[in-house]
């Protein structure tokens, strides 16, 4: 991948820390299965398996590094987050990361979520850069692993507080990654990390979109499309992008809003209102009750002259249903509707 491109989302992320840690700048990451990634995705610690020493590889790549720090936590989301909330406070100079196994064992935490990350600036003037690293996808996995509650960090968003992201690709993630480094005031990073994603063939990036280019918090549809013959603009996040792409369709343009909060408002109406004669249609995996949907709603209601509709899963007690046939058929209903109306 560094020599021929197709950069997918775990050697994006190493390269985000590795081009950090030549700068200088720590990195701390700290989770349950961090060091190789729930999903076996990261590998950033190598074992020798007849001496059974260990190596980080990021940690002998430039004399005068930055210090990397990877740990495997226990099983206390309240705990970890909690200590990891307190370093991140005393070293600013750090990128502190904290992931959780699944998105959804945040919520062991949502003590540390409440009264510090979200509220601890407006409180007592405490700033922080903390990074959450949330996985989150609705792949038949069950209520229990799917849904990080995206509804839930957009409805403490306020007055700046935080950034929440959805990136879609591994350069988008890595260029945002390294804007929440060196970004002064610190704020806290809560970032919807992927899963089936991780290994997508088409969800990779080209060498070149990491060395050149920013975060870009709305991706237009890149295709060569006649926008004034598109009827609808879908406006997706994260893995639904590729779903969606899956089954091309000219009459239909994919908007990707990588970053939730602070909403891109102003770039996503510029982006939409490109096209002249098109419906703008929020879809989400989430059930309508769930999801960004609410958030948008109330922050947006319509772009320009145009009111912004959804496509999603009915409201629902659970995030997810318990059965694998279930899911897959309600997301062939989500597809179909999101493209065919």
């Amino acid at each position: 991948m560094s020599r021929a491109g197709d950069v997918d989302w775990a050697f994006g992320e190493l390269l985000a820390f590795g081009s950090l840690l030549v700068e200088g700048v720590p990195v701390r990451l700290t989770g349950q299965d961090s060091r190789r990634g729930t999903f076996a995705q990261r590998h950033a610690v190598l074992h020798d398996r007849a001496s059974g020493q260990e190596w980080l590889p990021l940690s002998d790549i430039a004399e005068n590094q930055g210090r990397f720090s990877l740990y495997d936590s226990l099983l206390s989301e309240y705990a970890v987050l909690g200590f990891e909330y307190g370093y991140s406070v005393e070293r600013p100079d750090a990128l502190v990361l904290w992931e959780a196994q699944f998105g959804d064992f945040a919520n062991g935490a949502q003590i540390v979520i409440d009264e510090f990350i979200s509220s601890a600036e407006q409180k007592w003037g405490q700033r922080s850069g903390l990074t959450l690293l949330l996985p989150h996808g609705y792949e038949g996995s069950g209520p229990d692993h799917s849904s990080a509650r995206i509804e839930r960090f957009l409805q403490l968003c306020a007055e700046d507080n935080m950034t929440v992201a959805q990136p879609s690709t591994p350069a988008s993630y890595f260029h945002l990654l390294r804007r929440q480094a060196y970004a002064r005031p610190r704020k806290p990073l809560v970032v919807f990390t992927p899963k089936s994603m991780l290994r997508t063939r088409g969800a990779t990036s080209a060498l070149p979109d990491f060395t050149a280019g920013t975060f870009e918090p709305v991706l237009d549809d890149r295709r060569a499309i006649d926008r004034s013959a598109v009827r609808r603009v879908l406006l997706v996040s994260g893995k639904l992008y590729y779903e969606l792409l899956g089954r091309p369709d000219p009459s239909v343009a994919v908007v990707r809003l990588e970053q939730l909060y602070p909403l891109p408002a102003a770039e996503l109406t510029r982006v939409v209102e490109s096209y002249p004669n098109a419906e703008p249609v929020w879809v989400q995996d989430e059930p309508r009750n769930q999801g960004a949907w609410t958030f948008l709603l109330s922050e947006l209601g319509s772009i320009g002259a145009r009111p912004l509709r959804l496509v999603s899963r009915p409201a629902s007690a659970a995030p997810a249903t318990g059965s694998s046939k279930r899911h897959a058929q309600e997301q062939r209903e989500l597809i179909d509707e999101a493209l065919k109306g």
